[in-house]
């Protein structure tokens, strides 16, 4: 094996430009689909990092009626907290938020908007909730303190200090209204707590709707093990919170198989078309070696490892260039242009892709399969092939 080894490479290196061509299309496959993997990898972390830190947690309790997606079901979508959730909440483990309807009339508009409660004492989450502290009082003398997003203030034309009238319905379904101060414009790349969501202090809500002591979710702290049965509550695992995120990320992943597809078809075209070449150009070697003792199986390993050390020798090229320039765009990251902040998607103004050695092991492996599987190909016509044809230059 070590003599056919030396000799396939000999070959392949005798070759030249050719094999050198064919070597560097093959490493730019190898680059391209590590790039992307680790691109859309890299995507799919961040947005799950910043859901879990700033929202998700480690995982919610939602009241039996609230459905995120159905305002309809606001409405009745709240209840006292549970027994267990409470001593949770008072444990620091755990954070409760209450959410009504209401709107928001911002510079002589109206905007739908959803109110949110939350403790403003809480640590479960990276929120800043401690600017619902300020003057809070009882809601009814003083301007309550609220929390915007940057996209709501944008929309809302608002900034810190500026008032708004703010109205909801309680829960006997009379309509209130308060003048409340923009305490703090946060800025965050999760949108689901951002586009048209006022957050207030939740003492302060619940006195206001009518609903003391109330939530319509409680939030658990990053890596609490809780998922006991409470009745009218359902337990969302963090899974399940983030199984959108999984998704967007396994879909782009399988739309860049195409990429993938068409990148390592021409890569093999090339290889394929340099065996065939070979194998009619190298005849009377052929029959010389055979001649010579080598059998045709032996022979067919020889043709093949030369097509297959094509891959091997890319990933080495890949190697040379490739470590540092995805190394550089690991540490700088991709800068992301401004409109992708429409998309939904939880991600900040850079993406950082994410590399591990299965990707790259992934991606060599099947690289060299393909490659040696392409390679074998044409030399099936060497199993047929006569010594004394072969060194007349003939195939039969």
């Amino acid at each position: 094996m070590r003599v056919l080894f030396k000799l396939a490479l000999r070959n392949l290196l005798g070759a030249g430009l050719r094999t050198w061509l064919n070597v560097v299309v093959l490493s730019f496959a190898f680059v391209a689909i590590i790039w992307t993997q680790g691109l859309y990898r890299g995507m799919g972390r961040q947005a799950m990092q910043s859901l879990t830190d700033v929202e998700y947690g480690g995982g919610q309790y939602w009241h039996e009626q609230y459905d995120p997606f159905n305002a309809l079901t606001l409405e009745n979508a709240h209840g006292p907290v549970p027994e267990p959730l409470a001593r949770l909440i008072e444990e620091g483990e755990a954070t409760a938020v209450l959410v009504i309807q209401g709107t928001l009339y911002p510079q002589g508009r109206f905007l739908p908007v959803l109110i949110k409660g939350i403790d403003p004492d809480q640590s479960v989450l990276l929120f800043p909730s401690k600017f619902l502290k300020e003057g809070s009082g009882d809601g009814k003398e003083e301007e309550i303190p609220a929390v915007i997003g940057s996209r709501m203030a944008r929309s809302c034309g608002l900034k810190v200090g500026d008032t708004v009238t703010l109205r909801w319905r309680d829960a006997d379904g009379a309509f209130d209204a308060r003048v409340i101060r923009i305490a703090h414009v946060m800025s965050t790349t999760v949108q689901s707590i951002d586009q048209g969501q006022v957050w207030l202090s939740l003492e302060t809500l619940c006195s206001l709707a009518g609903m003391e002591h109330q939530a319509t979710l409680v939030t658990l702290a990053k890596g609490k093990a809780f998922a006991a049965k409470i009745p009218g509550w359902s337990y969302q695992s963090l899974d399940l919170l983030l199984k959108d995120i999984h998704d967007v990320v396994r879909s782009k992943t399988l739309g860049a198989t195409i990429l993938y597809v068409i990148l390592i078809l021409l890569a093999m075209l090339a290889i394929f078309d340099t065996q065939v070449l070979s194998i009619f150009r190298r005849r009377k070697e052929m029959g010389t070696l055979m001649a010579l003792g080598m059998t045709r199986l032996k022979l067919i390993q020889l043709f093949t490892l030369e097509g297959a050390l094509h891959g091997v020798l890319a990933a080495l090229v890949a190697a040379v260039y490739g470590i540092p320039l995805l190394t550089a765009f690991a540490s700088t990251g991709w800068a992301m242009p401004q409109a992708v902040d429409s998309f939904g998607m939880a991600i900040g103004e850079r993406i950082f892709p994410v590399y591990n050695a299965g990707l790259i092991m992934g991606t060599t492996v099947l690289v060299m399969l393909v490659t040696t599987v392409i390679s074998f190909l044409p030399t099936r016509k060497i199993a047929r092939l006569k010594p004394t044809d072969a060194l007349r230059g003939k195939m039969t």
